[in-house]
């Protein structure tokens, strides 16, 4: 795939995930936008919101980034909101700059690596809402270190050794277990 701007459309169609789980998901955020043609990737949108995260690995590709995310305080890989951006592989990459503190990163591929439609719990500031999440395969560049953001508790540097994961979320072992396998 060349390095124009994709539009989530046509990344979705072009994504045929194996897994039943991520099939159903497609649907849903394919229906998602259908729904909500104008406003999809607003976060003012009450019901959800499309959100874009990035599963970022090391240069050599021997070790993967995740947050402990203070709000949801889980272990998760790095992502937020769009707010308005159409383009969820720009926003990934911007999402794990802010979080991780680290400039120099590219997408390993520009197609959609996973998917993942999930509830967001209630809170004081905000109703329960869903994120229909699209992810992607980035790569740090250089050697910089991370910096822990005022999102996360803290960051880590996992290996491809699945007892080291902090996490038995499913969203986040399917994600361990596509980069394991590559």
């Amino acid at each position: 795939m060349n390095q124009e701007k994709l539009s989530l459309l046509q990344l979705l169609t072009a994504y045929h995930p194996d897994d039943s789980a991520e099939q159903e998901y497609k649907k849903t955020i394919l229906e998602f936008l259908s729904q909500y043609p104008t406003n999809a990737f607003e976060r003012s949108l009450e019901v959800g919101h499309i959100t874009a995260s990035a599963w970022l690995v090391n240069k050599d590709n021997t070790k993967a980034l995740l947050t402990h995310h203070k709000k949801l305080d889980m272990w998760v890989q790095l992502g937020g909101h769009c707010d308005g951006d159409t383009d969820p592989l720009a926003v990934a990459i911007k999402e794990a700059q802010e979080e991780s503190g680290i400039m120099k990163i590219r997408p390993m591929q520009h197609a959609i690596f996973d998917i993942d439609v999930h509830l967001i719990p209630e809170t004081k500031k905000e109703k329960a809402h869903y994120h229909y999440d699209v992810r992607f395969l980035l790569q740090v560049e250089g050697d910089e270190d991370f910096v822990v953001s005022e999102e996360s508790h803290t960051l880590a540097w996992i290996d491809k050794n699945k007892e080291n994961l902090p996490t038995n979320e499913r969203s986040v072992t399917r994600m361990f277990e596509k980069w394991t396998t590559l």
